[in-house]
Parts: structure tokens; sequence; C-alpha cells
């Protein structure tokens, strides 16, 4: 069975939000984290508010190695309606969410990323569909936006599988979801 792994940039007090107000450097740590991701990925599950903001950007960014990597990906795009801008490799999932991904999460292939959709993220973390966390925990206190993790959340346990830190003082953590 492919896993579903989040991937999201956070500020020290976990903030997800426009993490470009609180991610000033990307090393190169935090660079071969991202290919140490990204290598094991084979297709992306995106909000329609992160589509929305990439879609125009990426198929010309040249932050490596994402950019050539978020354009060629399967990309299954949660929304109700099509969205306006293209986007190559762009599949849209009007319906159920939860049932597309344990339908995909069954087919062969390598592991099944999300990257940014708090909302997203959000409800698969609340679905127990979610197998691992990979989190860039950066040392800033953003102070206010949207949180990987929202008061009211069921408390769940994670295993640490792996930390670094980055010479820009990034913290880099894996996390596997515990379902004991």
């Amino acid at each position: 069975m492919r896993k579903i792994v989040l991937y999201s940039l956070l500020s020290l007090d976990g903030v997800a939000e426009h993490p470009d107000r609180y991610v000033f450097e990307f090393d190169e740590v935090m660079d071969a984290n991202l290919a140490r991701v990204i290598s094991s990925q084979d297709a992306v599950v995106l909000g329609r508010r992160t589509y929305d903001d990439w879609a125009p950007y990426w198929p010309t960014g040249e932050h490596q190695p994402f950019a050539d990597f978020i354009n060629a990906v399967p990309k299954h795009v949660v929304t109700s309606t099509e969205p306006t801008v293209p986007w190559a490799n762009t599949e849209v999932v009007p319906g159920d969410v939860t049932k597309h991904l344990r339908q995909l999460r069954e087919q062969p292939g390598g592991d099944i990323g999300v990257h940014g959709s708090i909302v997203l993220a959000r409800s698969l973390l609340a679905a127990d569909l979610i197998d691992e966390l990979r989190l860039v925990i950066t040392p800033v206190q953003a102070g206010e936006g949207r949180r990987l993790f929202a008061d009211g959340d069921v408390p769940r346990r994670f295993t640490l599988t792996m930390a670094e830190a980055s010479p820009s003082g990034a913290l880099l953590a894996d996390y596997t979801v515990r379902r004991d």
C-alpha cells in the first residue's frame, strides 16, 4: 500500500500559511531534504487554493529540484470546479477526496505527497489518511496565520523517525502517524 506523506513548512509557533513570511533562508540542507522527500513521490494531491497559487508560478519556477518535480508529477486537485489556469498532469477530484485517496493508495506506485494545502491537510489528518509528516520548522515566530494543527483537533500520537538541524536553524523532522 502506498503512503500519503505530508510535507509542510512551519514557523516555530506552528503557522503553516504563507511560508514566505517566515522562511527567510532555504539552505543546502533544506534543499537536500526536499529532494529526499519528493524522490519517493510519484503523485501529489493539492487543494484548490494551493493549485491556484502554484499553477501560474511553477511552470516557469526555477527552484530545483521542486520545479521539475511538481511540473511533471500527476497532480490530483481537490475542487468542485475546473481550474481556470491549466497545468500539465492535473486531474480534478470533484467528489469525495478520502474515497479517491483510498483508491489511489491501493494502486501500485510510490508515495503520494501533500504539499501546502492546509485545509486539505487538516481534513486528511482528521480522516486518518496521512501516514507520515515531513516538517521543516523554521526558527521564527510568525504570530498569526493558519496552523497545521487547529484547536479542537483530535489528539494523536506520532513517532519521530528523523531529526536534523540545518545551517539556517531550521529543524527538519519526520514523523510517522501512530495507529496503536
